[in-house]
């Protein structure tokens, strides 16, 4: 089986919305970011948490183990307190658990195998409880860039998957809840559905768009699954969906109506990231070589630097230039001081000298959580 699998539970909604993504993706570079390396970093602290909780390593390894990942260049002072808000919750899970089975089923970081229904289908479960006919499963999401709901989430709906074939067999289990935590934007959400509504799902939809992406056929589908595809800049679907804008008449702004403009709010964030995506496609293109016609690469503009500071400073100190006006101080920002202090020390020290002032308005989709804008209280501020 290869190392990662074609069809991986991470990139569900895509290849379920988009079937032939999956294969067309392979002759396209996966390139790996810093923020999945900080992510594995803190699922590694995350699992030597719940292990130590749970009695599975003993203090000494579990110390010897955090000075590992503390050594990491990827480790920031405030990693400890976001994991420790993943760890706490799978833990007051566990003693829910225990109190309904005393002898409830725990799992760290298990292998879950969903090739039953998904080609050489598999993924990892970060944290899986079996207790009483309900089987758990809790995902750790450390980025903080959108929250990332586990309602109807079809990652964890595989994970759930997995988690039934590799226990059908020991435990009656009639229900699933799936869990997301996302610490660092202060979100947990959780999804609960029954064994036979997740099957009946898993056979009917799953089974056959999994065979029809394994093959690479289907019909392509552009949307909002596309942010990760590796094929997403150069993707006809894609490009004829985002094109599709270019067909309003913008002769006389005052003749679009409100459904008009409802209509290209709706997908202008959208052609935005597709043509930035196919401006960075077509550098990187032509950096290798590649032509395109009317289009040549040059040198951008930079700013002038010292270099060397320290050297520049000692000068004119020497000349008796007064050291306020040639060096510049700046506290560094909350979230700054938190990656470096952790945020915990940061709010014993200094929480009572931090406010979050109201946000400048901003135009979101209805369904957004958020309260609807008070422009009274800015009035009043």
């Amino acid at each position: 089986m290869a190392q990662h699998a074609i069809l991986s539970a991470s990139s569900a909604s895509r290849w379920m919305s988009c079937p032939p993504s999956a294969r067309l993706e392979q002759n396209y570079e996966n390139k790996t970011s810093g923020y999945a390396a900080e992510g594995t970093l803190a699922h590694e602290l995350g699992e030597l948490g719940l292990m130590h909780n749970l009695g599975e390593i003993s203090t000494r390894k579990y110390n010897s183990e955090v000075k590992k990942v503390e050594s990491n260049e990827l480790f920031t002072k405030d990693m400890p307190d976001y994991v420790e808000i993943y760890v706490d919750t799978c833990m007051e899970k566990v003693s829910e658990a225990k109190a309904k089975t005393p002898d409830a089923l725990f799992k760290i970081e298990q292998r879950l195998d969903f090739s039953r229904w998904v080609p050489e289908g598999f993924g990892t479960g970060d944290f899986v409880i079996i207790a009483d006919g309900t089987m758990e499963i809790c995902d750790l999401k450390y980025g903080k860039g959108v929250p990332v709901s586990a309602v109807g989430n079809k990652q964890m709906r595989l994970y759930a998957l997995g988690a039934i074939s590799e226990f059908e067999f020991l435990y009656d289990i009639e229900k699933v809840k799936m869990t997301i935590i996302q610490p660092r934007l202060d979100s947990i959400s959780t999804d609960e559905i029954s064994v036979e509504e997740l099957l009946k799902w898993a056979d009917e939809f799953v089974k056959p768009t999994a065979e029809l992406a394994f093959k690479g056929e289907g019909e392509f589908c552009a949307g909002d699954h596309c942010g990760f595809c590796r094929a997403k800049a150069v993707c006809k679907a894609r490009a004829d969906k985002n094109m599709e804008l270019a067909k309003y008449d913008f002769q006389e702004p005052d003749i679009l109506s409100s459904i008009d403009i409802a209509d290209i709010l709706g997908r202008a964030d959208e052609l935005i990231k597709w043509a930035k995506d196919v401006q960075d496609w077509a550098l990187a293109q032509a950096l290798n070589g590649e032509e395109f016609p009317g289009w040549k690469v040059v040198e951008g503009r930079s700013n002038r630097k010292w270099t060397d500071e320290n050297k520049v400073g000692e000068i004119l100190l020497g000349q008796g230039f007064l050291e306020n006006i040639i060096y510049t101080k700046k506290l560094t920002g909350i979230s700054n001081m938190e990656t470096a202090l952790g945020k915990k020390e940061v709010n014993r020290l200094l929480g009572d000298y931090i406010v979050k002032p109201q946000g400048k308005p901003v135009l979101v989709v209805e369904s957004d959580k958020r309260e609807v804008f008070n422009s009274a209280k800015t009035d009043f501020e």
